[in-house]
């Protein structure tokens, strides 16, 4: 089945997505004297991009539910922190939904001069993405901004956008305004735009231009694990960087991880950064793990990464071998969190004897596939 009409969408909206979170940055962080622990920008740029996307997804294909990570609760309360909020918000989104349409874009997706939407359409839009999940029928998936400090430190943040069909994620984009768009050419552009859609391989796009031709991407074939490189989550309250260290060790890997925030790992994947041989991105649960881990994996945090990673040449399981199951609802797992591991396929089943080798190391049971 063809998606040349959601791939074209949902480009259109991660691109005017990224310029929303790079006007949030530039107003309200840069311009802003912020308190330590402060949030406020994130708050507004997930709201604002939250509805910006949702409002698109709806007016295009009305009947497709969305699994979002925001709701609008706090922003319908009549109080002057939330009344102030929400004003922000409506201007921000409306700014970014009245853009003059470029080259590929189309009035039909209800955006464009005087496609303004009140107060009310873009609450309700925030709240369309409570959908719960399930197994059959498509959905949409929107993490608005993943990677909340990399956003906040002028570092790596990534807008994530998915469509999920019957459990199967079938296309995703990925923009990471940010990100060079050559990793060891930190200085020759930045911005990016990643895009995959199964089947039909896995693309980088500028994300200065949208007619710019888009760039496959490819996984480099390699057996020798120690060539690689890992992708780590920069937060160690993310992902345990001990147990990477292990596995890293395990691997006969030398080279220095490379640490970012947000699904921007997944896209240096796909592209083959890390010492031209390759990298491994691997995501493992800080505290426990299975039914005693404290945390769950969201579905808006890997469903456009895997695909990328899948359509580069790669494989992306959990701790076990397991394929990912987005139709599980909001998480990954019904209580349970088994990790993510992903690489080239040529290496993939290497690295995950590792990480099982490392975890039962630490005394943590990993069952087979």
């Amino acid at each position: 089945m063809s998606y040349a009409k959601e791939k074209a969408l949902a480009l259109s909206a991660v691109r005017r997505a990224c310029g929303l979170t790079s006007s949030v940055f530039n107003r309200l962080v840069q311009d802003e004297k912020l308190v330590k622990g402060d949030k406020s920008p994130v708050t507004v740029g997930d709201f604002a991009a939250q509805a910006l996307i949702s409002t698109m997804l709806h007016h295009t294909f009305p009947s497709d539910p969305i699994v979002g990570e925001e709701d609008a609760a706090e922003l319908r309360l009549d109080t002057a922190e939330s009344t102030s909020l929400r004003e922000r918000i409506v201007s921000l989104a409306n700014e970014a939904i009245s853009q003059p349409l470029v080259d590929k874009e189309s009035s039909e997706w209800g955006i464009g001069p005087g496609k303004e939407k009140t107060a009310e359409d873009l609450l309700d839009a925030i709240d369309r993405g409570n959908y719960e999940g399930g197994q059959t029928g498509r959905m949409w998936c929107i993490d608005p901004i993943d990677g909340t400090k990399g956003f906040l430190r002028g570092e790596q943040y990534a807008v994530c956008l998915a469509l999920i069909v019957d459990s199967i994620v079938q296309v995703g984009v990925i923009g990471c305004p940010n990100l060079p768009l050559d990793l060891s050419k930190p200085d020759g552009g930045r911005g990016c735009i990643f895009v995959a859609v199964r089947g039909e391989g896995a693309y980088q796009i500028p994300i200065s231009s949208n007619s710019s031709t888009p760039s496959r991407i490819q996984i480099p074939p390699t057996t020798d694990s120690s060539t690689l490189t890992f992708l780590e989550s920069y937060e160690s309250s993310h992902a345990s960087h001990s147990t990477s260290s292990t596995i890293s060790s395990l691997l006969g890997i030398t080279s220095s991880p490379i640490r970012m925030d947000s699904q921007a790992k997944y896209g240096c994947l796909a592209r083959g950064d890390g010492n031209g041989a390759g990298g491994v991105y691997m995501r493992l649960p800080v505290s426990g793990l299975g039914p005693t881990a404290s945390y769950i994996e969201k579905i808006w945090d890997h469903a456009p990464g895997s695909l990328l990673v899948e359509e580069a040449g790669g494989v992306v399981s959990d701790a076990r071998g397991f394929s990912l199951d987005f139709g599980l609802g909001r998480t990954l797992g019904k209580g349970e969190n088994w990790g993510v591991v992903a690489a080239g396929k040529d290496v993939h089943n290497k690295v995950l004897e590792a990480v099982k080798k490392a975890l039962e190391g630490e005394g943590k049971v990993v069952s087979k596939a």
